[in-house]
This record gives C-alpha cells, structure tokens and sequence, in this order.
C-alpha cells in the first residue's frame, strides 16, 4: 500500500531528443494546444511550450501522460508563489 501511495506522489520526465515526452505524477491537464502544454502536477503546475504539441496518451488514474513535438521549454509554476506575488495566474503566464 505504501508503495504505490509513494508512486504515486513521485513525479518524472523523460524527454527523448526533445520530440517525445513521458510524464507521471501528473493531477489533471489544464490545457493544451499546439504551442503550450499546462499540466497540474504533484510537483506543481508544469509549462511545456513547444511547437506542433499533441497530448498522445492521457491516463489521469495513474498520473500518466506522453507528450509528442518539438519541446522548447518546461517551466514549473508553484501556486503559492502566484499568490505571494499578487498576480493572477494568467499574468505571470502571459508575461
């Protein structure tokens, strides 16, 4: 039981030549489209922002998701940070 509580809280990346990502520890998937990725993550909101992005296989009961494209950036977003600053989410995003 505690092994899979543990799995999962863990949080991974594997990006293979910057063309195919495998994600776990993923919550939920706030939204997508071919240029930027936002992921609710146990470690937080992840940023994936790229070009030609698609969300290939989503498995949210096991925290699992393959991203597919040209992967320029992954930035990590805490929510207490946003709140500390003052600024919306959607201001820090499109800044």
């Amino acid at each position: 039981m505690e092994e899979r509580q543990a799995a999962a809280k863990s949080h991974k990346i594997e990006l293979l030549s910057r063309k195919t990502a495998m994600l776990t520890g993923v919550k939920d998937v706030s939204s997508f489209d071919e240029k930027e990725i936002l992921l609710e993550t146990v470690q937080g909101t992840l940023i994936i922002r790229g070009a030609e992005l698609h969300v290939n296989r989503l498995n949210l009961e096991k925290g699992e998701v393959d991203v597919d494209g040209r992967v320029d950036s992954m930035t990590y977003i805490e929510q207490k940070d946003l709140k500390k600053s003052g600024e919306s989410f959607l201001t820090r995003l499109f800044r």
